[in-house]
């Protein structure tokens, strides 16, 4: 599985890289830290892999990086997928790493 650390994803937002950005957590949890992108929580993304882009690289992430390697690992093995990333240790990585004002829960 393709990783991106936090440090990187911040270099390609800057950057105006074209790519997706999907976090895969509750709705709850956007609610209390986000770094954009469309909401598609774990369980759903299932059924709506075809909001998935398959001709841009695609970064999912998650709290801590687990759910959002789990949802990896099912698309490129069920569904096909090439393209995707993994945000290395979730929005909470990225909290240390990059942006400290995101509340870490």
């Amino acid at each position: 599985m393709k990783e991106i650390s936090p440090t990187e994803l911040k270099h390609w937002t800057e950057s105006g890289k074209n790519f997706q950005l999907i976090d895969v957590r509750e709705p709850y949890e956007t609610s209390i830290a986000s770094i954009g992108g469309e909401n598609i929580p774990m369980a759903q993304v299932a059924t709506e892999h075809e909001k998935i882009n398959r001709d841009i690289p695609v970064v999912f992430y998650c709290r801590s990086g687990a759910r959002s390697a789990t949802v990896i690992k099912h698309l490129e093995s069920s569904c096909g997928f090439t393209n995707l990333y993994n945000l290395k240790g979730g929005i909470l990585a990225y909290a240390g790493e990059v942006d400290p004002t995101l509340t870490k829960y």
